[in-house]
Order: C-alpha cells, then sequence, then structure tokens
C-alpha cells in the first residue's frame, strides 16, 4: 500500500514515484550522501526546483542525526505523500527531541532548525519511537 496519490499529466495517469530510503552511519560524510540522494530522486522525479531546499533540509536532519552519538544506522527517507508536498524525514536511535531555539547573532550554532521551519514553512515535526525518533520536514512542490 503506498501513501502517495496519482501523478496526472495531460490525460495520463502517471503511477507515484516510489518512496525512497537508505540506511547511513553516524559519521559526517553521511550528511553529504544523504543531500547526494535526496537530491537525485527529486531530479528523477521531475523536481528540480525543491533540490535546494531539500539538500538544506536535509543536511541540517542528518546533522543533527549525527551529533546524537547513537552507534546504530540512521535511516534518511525522501516521500510524496501527496502532489503538493515532498516529505524528508531523518530517523535516528535518540530519543532527545530537537527543539526550535532562536540563535544570537554571535552564536556559532542552533540555526539549522530554523532554517528548516522556514523553507518548510513550519511543516515539520517529530514522532517519538521506542528506541529513538524520526524528524519529518514537509517542503510544498511549487505548481
Amino acid at each position: 500500500m503506498t501513501l502517495l496519490s496519482n501523478v496526472v499529466r495531460g490525460n495520463a495517469a502517471l503511477p507515484p514515484p516510489e518512496p525512497a530510503t537508505m540506511c547511513l552511519p553516524y559519521r559526517a560524510e553521511s550528511v553529504r550522501a544523504a543531500r547526494r540522494f535526496v537530491s537525485g530522486r527529486l531530479r528523477e522525479w521531475g523536481l528540480d526546483d525543491l533540490v535546494d531546499d531539500a539538500s538544506v533540509v536535509v543536511s541540517e536532519l542528518t546533522t543533527n542525526a549525527v551529533k546524537t552519538g547513537c552507534q546504530t544506522r540512521m535511516v534518511v527517507a525522501v516521500r510524496r505523500p501527496s502532489d503538493h508536498i515532498i516529505r524528508i524525514l531523518v530517523g535516528d536511535g535518540s530519543r532527545v527531541m530537537p527543539v526550535l531555539v532562536k540563535a544570537g547573532p554571535d552564536a556559532t550554532s542552533g540555526r539549522g532548525l530554523a532554517m528548516v521551519d522556514r523553507l518548510t514553512r513550519g511543516r515539520w515535526g517529530v514522532t517519538p519511537l521506542p528506541f529513538g525518533k524520526v524528524v519529518h520536514a514537509d517542503l510544498p512542490v511549487p505548481r
């Protein structure tokens, strides 16, 4: 069963793009791998206009996951739950919830979730799991 709706172009209904998921180790180089993975999938789906914003979002979410210090693997996924939304998900093994903070002008960190919040227009959240969490962020698809 898929959560994706059909995409209609012209008179032909195209099947929805397949959801994509990958597992990555908790290492700094995984941020780049996640960015390339999501960007590549969006290009396959013909959503080139979202690549830059999606790259920022997945970079911030995976960077936060890498910082948890977990020893298992994080999960990165991209979905298209509707014709109007792309959902980026990052699951990690930490139950520590992300917090949106207002970083001061001299702060050296703390701006990542603010960027995610702005790019998603506040459409992001966290689902706690028994052994971790999944952070999701929804980007609107340009019409």
